[in-house]
């Protein structure tokens, strides 16, 4: 249970005073749907008036805040600016200009001869002084020297925001100190609530924005530790092979180095009765579904059974394709399981999970359903973590007989900053070794104006008998403009080569997705033209060409990530990033690395380095709330500093019990990571 002294934070937003269904709209938009999301809807920047009694040409380009009194209207002919003379103390002029109004509008906010305390950037037009749609004041004093900026939506103005965040922050308590007395004593911080009140006034305060953010990162170190503490307690059960799978392995290559180590630590693992939580990372192509094809046999020689959960249907078949290609000829067998399997089919398969029959089971989330029981659940395997929450790890934990082992993979290579911030639970197997025989991938970039080149090179590897992949770029915020761009390449690159182009978006139905993917796969289209929607680790060895449209609009980590849909199979492999003629710097940086390196751990360094961990921390992900407070280049500094403070409350400062601990508990509502709460409770 919430403690009641958060109630006030976490009320509907209509709670306020102002806010009805009508305001609630544009609020929604921005994701302000409770008062704790007001308070924490920080500001992006700020505007500093200059307070003035007179009009000086020496202040042209500053926002100032001044008392004028109309003079004079003068409305331009046609659709023309209204124009109202207004005098200061002195008797200087200015114009304060607005387009597109009404001018019966601006005579009743501007009446003659009434002084009003304007504000604006103040510039000069000829020989004249203008503001253009100042901001108005009803009070002599009603500007602020400084004024926050808020991201907005349609509907809403900085102001009104202001004033709603205002009410917030009059319902924030004042909490007792989560933070270890000396830290906060040694770094400055104010009290919490102060620090909140603070940024809100002046954006440029570090200190109170360094306090917040640390809190942020706290709340979350402390529940990944209670996680990892409640598992490492919870009864598990030690699953020791004997070999005896592994050996009947007939593999054409042997593992690399990485990959012989990471079997190890996993072996060491599920060795010990309390389950294991590891994070396996691996750049695409390093071999992660045999590490875990090994983890999996280990299970099964212990008697226990294994399962595989992938995050679509055709990640799935294709997890358990390879899976029954490599164990072929071992008494293993093999099962799959999504939510397509319906009637007898899905029975046979329940069936030989409840009775042991089955030893490893692949599947989408359908594997975890209530319906669905095994005999003795040992092992789960996650690929693509990031898509499953702490929920769905827990549904996972409750179908073992005693909890099972967890083996999470993902093919994104996260940089060690934020691995620390989301996976601070788990232990960090890295794959950075790449198998004998896989050729780097040859990348270059292209300008836009050589599109008709490109198109000639794509028409002459499909006449080799190649395949490829088209990505269209990001256009927008939207998916409908993403979805208008790839329809119209595909419709010209259909008009050159027919129906072996094939499409695929995000808005279409899984099965029609499935059928265009499977057709690709299956070698009878031979150019598959996609939004970004191309799946993280379809495989398809015999398209070795990937040409990847505005490649400049998109983030580091994003465009390694879609290179790697190439270079599966024996032969040399291409990337054609075309560029658009307008590159920042930034961008020019981004895409001659992507040139240079096949290193998916440099690039995610240096996406973080270029871009800030915005994108990389901002996402909410299924079940994972993302960061709201902490800045990007705050994170190496404050989250090392979070991870001790949590692991000395919990071992020295006797965890949620005592003064300090309840303070913490609090935080974790506060910041929703009571996850970590719950599951000490339910365990």
């Amino acid at each position: 249970m919430r403690p009641d002294i958060l109630n006030p934070l976490f009320a509907e937003a209509t709670a306020l005073k102002g806010v009805g269904p009508a305001l609630a709209k544009p609020l929604g938009r921005l994701g302000l749907e409770r008062v704790v999301d007001m308070a924490f809807h920080l500001p992006v920047g700020w505007i500093d008036r200059v307070p003035r009694e007179t009009l000086d040409a020496g202040d042209a380009g500053r926002t100032i805040s001044i008392t004028l009194t109309p003079r004079d209207y003068r409305q331009s002919a046609g659709r023309g600016p209204m124009r109202v003379q207004a005098a200061d103390t002195a008797g200087n002029i200015a114009s304060l200009v607005f387009f597109g109004g009404n001018a019966g509008w601006v005579k009743k906010l501007l009446p003659l001869g009434e002084p009003r305390r304007v504000s604006g950037k103040l510039e000069t037009y000829g020989q004249d002084l203008q503001i253009i749609h100042p901001d108005l004041s009803d009070e002599e004093e009603g500007f602020r020297e400084r004024e926050p900026i808020y991201p907005l939506s349609e509907g809403l103005t900085s102001r009104r925001l202001g004033g709603l965040v205002e009410q917030a922050l009059g319902r924030a308590p004042g909490l007792s100190e989560w933070i270890e007395p000396s830290l906060k004593a040694r770094r400055g911080w104010p009290d919490w609530r102060d620090a909140l009140t603070r940024i809100h006034a002046d954006p440029a305060d570090r200190i109170a924005r360094e306090r917040l953010g640390y809190d942020e990162l706290f709340a979350n170190q402390l529940a990944m530790a209670l996680v990892r503490q409640d598992t490492r307690r919870r009864k598990g059960r030690a699953l020791k092979g004997d070999g005896r799978l592994r050996d009947q392995l007939r593999l054409p290559y042997s593992l690399t180095g990485a990959q012989s180590r990471t079997v190890a630590e996993i072996e060491g693992d599920l060795a010990q009765a309390s389950p294991m939580l590891r994070l396996l990372q691996g750049d695409v192509g390093a071999g992660k579904t045999l590490v875990a094809a090994m983890a999996l046999l280990i299970a099964v020689e212990a008697g226990g059974q294994g399962a595989m959960l992938a995050p679509t249907e055709i990640l799935a078949r294709q997890h358990y394709e390879t899976l029954r290609k490599l164990l072929a000829g071992l008494p293993v067998n093999v099962g799959v399981l999504t939510g397509r399997d319906k009637g007898r089919v899905r029975e046979a398969t329940l069936m030989g999970l409840a009775s042991g029959e089955i030893d490893i089971l692949v599947g989408t989330h359908a594997i975890f359903q209530e319906a669905v029981g095994y005999k003795d659940l040992a092992l789960v395997v996650v690929d693509e973590q990031h898509r499953f929450g702490v929920a769905e790890r827990m549904m996972l934990a409750a179908k073992g007989r005693v909890t099972p082992h967890l083996l999470a993979m993902t093919a994104t290579p996260i940089p060690r900053t934020l691995t620390l911030a989301q996976y601070g639970e788990m232990d960090v197997s890295r794959l950075d070794e790449m198998p004998p025989g896989r050729k780097p991938i040859e990348t270059r970039v292209v300008s836009e104006d050589r599109l008709d080149e490109v198109v000639e090179a794509l028409g002459r590897h499909l006449a080799d008998g190649g395949q490829a992949y088209w990505v269209c770029p990001l256009v927008e915020e939207s998916e409908k403009s993403d979805l208008a761009a790839a329809e119209a390449r595909a419709e010209t690159l259909r008009a050159r080569f027919g129906d072996r182009v094939g499409l695929v978006h995000g808005r279409m139905k899984p099965p029609e997705k499935d059928a265009v993917m499977e057709a690709f796969a299956g070698d009878r289209l031979g150019v598959l033209v996609a939004t970004t929607v191309i799946e993280v680790g379809v495989d398809v060895p015999n398209a070795t060409l990937i040409v990847i449209e505005h490649a400049d609009r998109f983030g580091l980590a994003q465009l390694h990530q879609l290179r790697g849909r190439v270079g599966r199979g024996g032969g040399l492999s291409r990337c054609l990033l075309v560029r658009g003629n307008a590159m920042s710097e930034t961008t020019r940086a981004r895409l001659a690395l992507m040139r240079e390196t096949n290193d998916g751990f440099r690039i995610a360094e240096e996406d973080l380095r270029l871009r800030g961990g915005g994108e990389l921390l901002g996402t909410r992900q299924s079940g994972e709330e993302g960061f709201r407070l902490v800045l990007p280049d705050m994170l190496s500094d404050l989250l090392p500093c979070a991870q001790d403070d949590a692991r000395l409350l919990i071992d020295r400062d006797g965890g949620l019990e005592g003064d300090r601990g309840a303070a913490a508990r609090v935080a974790l509502y506060l910041f929703e990571r009571d996850a970590g709460v719950a599951r000490l409770r339910s365990g």
